[in-house]
């Protein structure tokens, strides 16, 4: 066929199918179903076209001469609408219904193969090996359908997410036991049960190995790319085409999943890798080739259908009968029967029964079904009469789910009251209704003054505003509870808090690294709300304020390897992050001020910010405990925050005035150029300095001063620098042998005998009294804020006390004012004394090397507790390093 033919051709039913959407719309048929009778027409008329006119007949013998094979299908179309799909796939919301999703999509498969396959082989002559490779090809559905219904009708959208994440999964688990099946045959060989399932997990997990590999790079190298809309949008076509045939022809695993997990990786992390108005144009762009695709997939393989059903029988057609009752019966057995006990477990989640209803009527098969069937024809070493079977079979039954239940899937969803909103959503929108049309008809007549337009006219407007508030119940809001109004404001200012990541992003506030955790953070929180309401999002946002797993590692690679520089990055990130978090729940609750308060009233308004404000202090209080050790850092972090603020309005003002034509494209590219090199500064991020060397530590204990440099470096050798974060505890006991800790910066809180607690804060140091005596003073001590302690285990104690006399007595004395103190309070506890004039001691004199604020404690103070001779020990600086 000449090359013109081929790009006549495909032009031509390019332009025949961009018509084919609104006509769907008219004649309120899915655009499938309109999609398989144009393509079927086409396939009649192509053999018989001497009646038509030259232009007309060229374009179908152009069409008649197309060599589609499978291969086409499954190589040129498949990989574009696989990744398409998961492209637009929100990722978090596939998590949630992970389970039921993948029990659909391969236990489902699997179910529907076997009941098809016995079935079948009881009734007929063609073999078990033949019935269940026909039962795998009917096994995959096709979303297309379905889901222009449900945008069509308004369904929910967790049952457009149960759908076509079924679909993106099955389609392996159907092409990996259709492949395995046909190499039984061809070799004709037995079916192990044994070998399909090694085969089929080995090409499933591995092809999700391989997609997230290949998505990962994908976005590793769309950042080389930043700033070159088209060359980005490219480099996604080239992946989803190599993930799909490396995997499947060199790596041997699934393509399709590998394709799909592809896809999911580059949705999610595109957006932060991108700049959100590159990754828009790419969802355009892909929305865009996975019509083409869809469009031109359906209309090739219903051009086959006239072949392909020539030579049917009665007696075939009799089994195409019962292949679609043993199909939909295995599919309902699956949802009513197996899905509702997979949602009593920790592995599912509860799918409602009009949902269930729909997702087992909906199971449209489509191009994917025909494909392999074909591809079954092109064996020549299948017989002849299987592969007219599976011809018309699968050709039948897909025709058959088309027809029958996606022209009935419409009225279906009615009939469940799917395509209405709920209670909830109902009211919420009666209220914006209200406010939107009160508001507009103030505007309206502003502008009808301005513009002298008369009051009939005027008439005529407000009675389209009268009749809609008519429609609408004015104390609609007052049917929700508080509680259900704090959830659904809850979910708004989550919602917002989603969207100001991405404007933070967008605006170069923050980079795509520390874009994507807040992102990700944020929606855990909107997750935790839906789920919970007021009490989820407390208990999101202290799980937010936890530390991350890739700080714990760090600190962990720290105490065992000393390694600074990833724990420093994982600090300064977190920094970053409640700068970054407090910013944003400062706007949230002037969002909710002005624009929660007008729909929800103000009680649950006030209760919404009550929370947020909760989440402020909590985020305040971190970010000072972490302003106060780490100042220098703290003033870079405000400093970038306000010029990159800066830079992003000076941005969007030079912007303004392009859009108004005040400045030329030219002059707007040059003042663009002047701000990237005026602000360039602010996006060089400084090392924090974690201060963590042990020389650096000890020169900040009065402890050690006046060693000799010699000294220092043996002692250095000995203590083993600590980072505690706020309210760690910190043991004496570690493994089998005791430790001491002196207290190089920050502070910690000392518990005592009596059931209080002493503050320790620079200089001091705990813990010697079990390595002297044996006794426990205190088990564990609790850190105020980031305090950096220098540790000296048991066997390295006496090694220490025997090199330096003079640390020993110093240590010494202040352990025995301690057990002085200990045994004092013992035996007042016991009646034996009420009260015991203390000793004359200050623990900052010139030899115990520590600090006092208060001077001596009177010699006539009765003790009371420990306290009384531990707390003078405290530092001047406690509040001042991080307490």
């Amino acid at each position: 066929m000449l090359i013109g033919g081929l790009v006549f051709g495909l032009a031509g039913l390019l332009a025949l199918v961009s018509f084919m959407p609104p006509l769907a719309g008219r004649l309120r048929v899915p655009y499938s179903v309109l999609l398989a009778v144009v393509g079927f027409l086409l396939g009649l008329i192509i053999n018989v076209h001497g009646w038509a006119p030259p232009v007309m007949s060229d374009f179908l013998d152009s069409l008649q001469h197309f060599e589609v094979s499978s291969e086409t299908f499954l190589l040129v179309f498949l990989p574009v609408l696989l990744f398409e799909t998961a492209l637009a796939m929100n990722v978090r919301r596939l998590i949630d219904d992970l389970g039921p999703i993948l029990m659909m999509a391969i236990v489902a498969v699997v179910v529907s193969t076997i009941a098809v396959g016995y079935v079948l082989d009881a009734v007929s002559s063609y073999g078990l090996v033949v019935c269940l490779m026909l039962g795998a090809i009917v096994a995959t559905t096709d979303p297309v359908a379905v889901v222009g219904i449900f945008r069509e009708v308004g369904a929910p959208k967790r049952l457009n997410t149960l759908v076509e994440g079924e679909a993106l999964f099955n389609d392996a688990a159907s092409i990996s036991l259709y492949s395995v099946l046909l190499a039984v045959l061809l070799n004709g060989g037995e079916v192990s049960a044994r070998a399909v399932v090694s085969t089929f997990l080995i090409s499933f997990l591995g092809g999700g190995l391989a997609g997230f590999f290949m998505g990962r790079l994908a976005c590793w190298l769309v950042m080389w790319l930043r700033g070159w809309p088209a060359a980005e949008i490219t480099l996604t076509v080239a992946f989803a085409y190599l993930t799909f045939y490396l995997s499947e022809h060199y790596l041997h695993v699934s393509g399709v999943v590998a394709t799909v997990i592809a896809g999911l990786v580059i949705g999610s992390n595109g957006r932060t890798r991108m700049s959100p108005t590159t990754f828009e144009q790419l969802r355009g762009a892909w929305g865009e080739f996975g019509f083409w695709a869809n469009s031109l997939i359906f209309v090739f393989a219903a051009m086959l259908i006239p072949h392909m059903m020539a030579d049917v029988t009665w007696y075939e057609v009799v089994l195409v009968a019962l292949l679609f009752i043993v199909a939909l019966a295995a599919r309902a057995v699956m949802v009513f029967g197996v899905l509702p006990l997979l949602g009593r477990t920790r592995f599912g989640t509860r799918v409602s029964r009009s949902y269930r209803v729909v997702i087992a009527w909906g199971g449209l098969r489509g191009a994917v079904s025909l494909a392999l069937a074909l591809a079954v024809t092109e064996q020549r070493y299948v017989p002849y009469e299987a592969r007219q079977f599976i011809a018309v079979a699968t050709t039948s039954f897909v025709l058959m789910t088309l027809f029958i239940n996606g022209m009935t899937l419409r009225p279906l969803i009615r009939r469940l009251r799917l395509d209405q909103l709920l209670p909830i959503d109902r009211t919420l929108r009666n209220q914006v209704l209200v406010m939107a049309l009160s508001d507009l008809q103030e505007k309206t007549d502003d502008l009808a003054d301005r513009e002298h337009i008369g009051q009939e006219v005027r008439a005529r407007i407000h009675s389209v505003f009268d009749a809609s508030l008519a429609s609408v119940a004015d104390a609609q809001v007052r049917q929700l509870s508080h509680d259900e109004r704090v959830t659904v404001g809850l979910v708004m200012m989550a919602a917002r808090e989603e969207e100001m990541c991405v404007d933070v992003l967008k605006a170069r506030i923050v980079d795509w690294r520390m874009a994507e955790s807040l992102l990700s953070r944020a929606e855990r929180v909107g997750d935790a709300v839906r789920n919970g309401g007021l009490a989820g999002f407390e208990s999101a946002v202290a799980a937010d304020l936890h530390y991350s797993l890739a700080f714990r590692t760090a600190l962990r690679m720290y105490y065992l390897f000393g390694f600074q520089g990833w724990l420093a990055r994982v600090l300064a990130n977190r920094f970053m992050g409640l700068m970054s978090k407090r910013s944003a729940a400062q706007r949230l609750i002037q969002f909710a001020q002005t624009e929660i308060r007008p729909l929800l009233g103000a009680d649950a308004t006030e209760t919404i910010i009550a929370a947020h404000r909760r989440r402020l202090v909590q985020i305040e209080g971190a970010l000072q405990t972490m302003n106060l050790q780490y100042p220098a850092f703290a003033s870079w972090l405000q400093e970038a925050y306000l010029g990159r603020m800066a830079r992003s309005l000076e941005r969007l003002h030079y912007r303004d005035m392009l859009s108004q034509f005040l400045i030329s494209s030219e002059v707007y590219a040059d003042l663009i150029k002047q701000i990237e090199q005026r602000w360039r500064r602010v996006d060089k991020v400084p090392a924090l300095d974690i201060a963590m060397s042990a020389s650096d530590l000890i020169k900040r204990v009065p402890l050690f001063e006046g060693l000799s440099a010699e000294s220092l470096r043996a002692i250095g050798k000995l203590l083993k620098p600590r980072l505690a974060l706020p309210d760690q505890r910190i043991r004496i006991q570690v493994g089998r042998t005791r430790a001491m800790y002196f207290v190089a910066s920050g502070a910690v809180s000392l518990p005592l005998p009596d059931g209080t607690t002493a503050e320790l804060g620079t200089g001091e140091f705990f813990g010697e009294i079990a390595l002297l005596s044996g006794e426990d003073f205190a088990t564990e001590a609790t850190s105020l804020g980031y305090s950096r302690l220098l540790r000296l285990l048991a066997r390295d104690f006496d090694a220490l006390l025997e090199r330096d006399a003079a640390l020993r007595e110093k240590i010494e004395k202040v352990a025995r004012e301690r057990l002085r103190a200990l045994e004092v309070w013992q035996e007042f506890q016991s009646g034996k004394r009420q009260f015991e004039p203390l000793p004359t001691w200050q623990a900052g004199d010139e030899n115990s090397g520590d600090s006092n604020d208060g001077g001596p404690l009177p010699a006539s103070e009765p003790v009371a507790s420990p306290s009384a001779l531990a707390e003078p020990m405290a530092s001047t600086d406690i509040r001042a390093t991080g307490a």
